[in-house]
């Protein structure tokens, strides 16, 4: 193969592949040993781990690091936990490391890479993002349920489930076949799920309404439902709020100051909210503060209501 050959097909694979390309896209290509050591030793080529290269000068970016990572795993290696999560741009996820996991690794380990050796990776439980081999929604956020709290885990499965990147079915389904005794994390992402498609609640629209909702149930009050829809005595639809307590006539609306800005919104929200008093419900606002006070002010305004609403009944 000519020398200007070898150059625009190996710049051709490592343009969708983050700068990088490996030793078995080579031997495809049929690019003979010598001008393989000679574009390495001139730099043009640079050595990222044993059989994976990338081109001389691209950027370094973390993405090219996870890929690299997985070749050098092996033709089963994907990118998993923190990567994969942060691959599908879930709350769990991190860019500072590369992991993976893979049947065995066999290479020299380096700094910022974290290996899981298994088995137990399916098929099914394997998709690809930007070229990059990873696991599927539903399995990242299997993984994670051994290595981050309770609470990170709902965030992770309320951003999959609002952007339909996974589906019920599929947390069922890989609760049923890996969530076994003895599991890391097993337990965990079990009674997540049970908390969870166990109730009648609706699924949160952001994250610091799942974050307040949890704080109110630490703060000693029932656990509220979420994506509550108020209709009116005709069973119209009023507004939809982000947390309520339907019984007692209670709702509570996340607060984010960024989509309440400016006149028209001004306008808007008063009317939603006179609307929302006039049937009957009291409605309580939530900030930022709120959550960082762990969601006790909130609390107080609510047990207070419902002392109310329990003399008034008495």
């Amino acid at each position: 193969m000519h020398e200007t050959t070898v150059d625009a097909e190996v710049a051709q694979l490592a343009r969708v592949h983050h700068g990088l390309f490996n030793i078995a896209q080579l031997d495809r290509l049929q690019i003979p040993q010598s001008a393989r050591d000679r574009r390495v030793l001139t730099g043009r080529w640079e050595v990222v781990h044993d059989q994976v290269y990338r081109i001389g000068g691209a950027p370094p970016t973390w993405k090219a690091e996870v890929l690299a990572a997985c070749w050098a795993g092996g033709l089963r290696a994907v990118a998993s936990h923190r990567s994969a999560a942060a691959l599908w741009d879930l709350p769990s996820g991190r860019h500072d490391i590369a992991e993976i996991t893979c049947p065995r690794w066999r290479r020299a380990r380096h700094d910022g890479l974290v290996v899981h050796e298994s088995l137990l990776l399916e098929p099914c439980d394997i998709a690809e993002i930007e070229r990059i081999p990873c696991t599927t929604v539903a399995r990242t956020i299997f993984d994670q349920a051994g290595r981050v709290a309770p609470g990170t885990i709902d965030l992770d499965i309320d951003a999959a489930l609002r952007r339909e990147l996974v589906t019920v079915e599929a947390l069922v389904d890989v609760r049923d076949r890996l969530a076994t005794k003895g599991r890391r994390g097993a337990v965990r992402f079990r009674a997540v799920l049970a908390g969870r498609f166990g109730s009648d609640g609706g699924l949160p629209e952001s994250a610091p309404e799942r974050l307040l909702a949890r704080a109110l149930v630490r703060q000693g009050l029932p656990e509220p439902v979420a994506q509550y829809v108020v209709r009116d005595h005709r069973d119209r639809f009023v507004a939809r709020v982000d947390l309520a307590y339907p019984d007692q006539r209670i709702v509570i609306e996340y607060d984010s100051y960024q989509h309440h800005v400016g006149k028209a919104a001004l306008v808007r929200d008063s009317a939603r909210r006179n609307a929302i008093v006039a049937l009957g419900f009291t409605p309580v606002t939530a900030t930022a503060d709120d959550l960082r006070d762990k969601g006790a002010r909130v609390a107080r305004v609510v047990r207070s209501l419902l002392d109310n609403n329990r003399g008034c009944v008495a």
